[in-house]
């Protein structure tokens, strides 16, 4: 790598090898895929205290939402492993959150 010469920024090589199955980098759906997971993440999270109904539940709706979309353009096995983890976290999340109180 020269003195002027950017560092790569992406995934590590072996996450990159799980998730890019298919060889080629691509970058935008491995990002919805993994915003997907974290918003998922973050609204089971928020379900488990009924004080975060309200961010839980736009988390979750998001998450979902993102998810889906990420579907439709989603490259490689690996990535739709992660986007359908994702989704079905930030169903469960937005579901359990609106029991709590809804998104108002």
């Amino acid at each position: 790598m020269g003195p002027h010469a950017r560092p790569r920024l992406g995934l590590p090589q072996p996450l990159h090898r799980l998730i890019n199955t298919d060889g080629q980098r691509h970058p935008r759906e491995n990002a919805l895929a993994f915003a997907t997971l974290a918003l998922g993440l973050l609204s089971l999270l928020a379900a488990t205290n009924p004080d975060f109904h309200v961010p839980g539940a736009w988390m979750g709706l998001v998450g979902t939402i993102i998810g889906g979309i990420d579907q439709f353009i989603s490259a490689t096995r690996g990535e739709r492993w992660i986007i359908v983890t994702g989704l079905v976290a930030s169903a469960v999340g937005f579901a359990l959150n609106l029991a709590n109180g809804g998104l108002v």
